[in-house]
């Protein structure tokens, strides 16, 4: 199970959401994720990714009717399934995957289309019947939806550009993988915008080997 979902650690995305959409308790969650993620040694991610999904939930359960809390405690729960592997990890994804579509049904454009964003890389990258819910149609719609939204962005380019390696169209890839590159920077985020370009580096890599 942990190899059928490995790349769930590099899945979850760092969203172009403003800093005034959030509420400064999401805002927390969002800073720690991302000094988790990027910064805390593998060996400590676990512990720190468990403690962190239960203060997500805490604050997703007292904001009911809000997505923010709902879609950050999702991406919480997805990294921990990659990280944590094991049998506990497709749970985790499919918890995540209905949190996400809670947040779906609340506002489907909140923080510029993540959760079109997560829904699709959770699409891909989870196993298809009968282990896991995976659908690359699925997939591919939900990141196209998120592209319409933000064009532009840093994280529906790195994904769709991850999906299409996985699909085997290495040098469309590419080419979304670059413009996920050239996303400005935000500047409340600067640990994300440096692992998520990171990861769209050694995408790129990973496509041109193919070639």
């Amino acid at each position: 199970m942990k190899s059928l979902l490995s790349g769930i650690a590099a899945f979850i995305f760092t969203t172009s959401v403003s800093f005034a959409a959030l509420t400064p308790e999401v805002i927390e969650i969002r800073s720690d994720w991302a000094r988790i993620k990027y910064q805390l040694p593998k060996e400590e991610r676990v512990a720190a990714l468990e403690a962190l999904a239960e203060r997500a939930h805490a604050i997703s359960s007292a904001a009911r009717g809000n997505a923010e809390p709902l879609i950050w405690e999702a991406i919480v729960l997805a990294s921990l399934a990659g990280e944590d592997g094991g049998l506990g990890a497709l749970s985790k994804v499919k918890q995540a995957k209905l949190l996400l579509e809670q947040a779906e049904n609340i506002d489907p454009d909140s923080m510029d289309g993540s959760v079109y964003t997560s829904l699709g890389s959770l699409y891909y990258q989870v196993p298809g019947w009968p282990i896991g819910f995976g659908d690359d149609k699925k997939a591919e719609q939900y990141l196209k939806k998120a592209l319409a939204l933000n064009p532009d962005g840093i994280d529906p380019n790195y994904f769709y550009g991850d999906f299409l390696i996985s699909q085997g169209k290495y040098r469309e890839a590419i080419s979304v993988l670059e413009k996920a590159l050239q996303a400005p920077a935000r500047v409340d985020r600067p640990i994300a915008d440096q692992g998520r370009r990171e990861e769209i580096m050694a995408a790129i890599e990973r496509a041109r080997a193919k070639l």
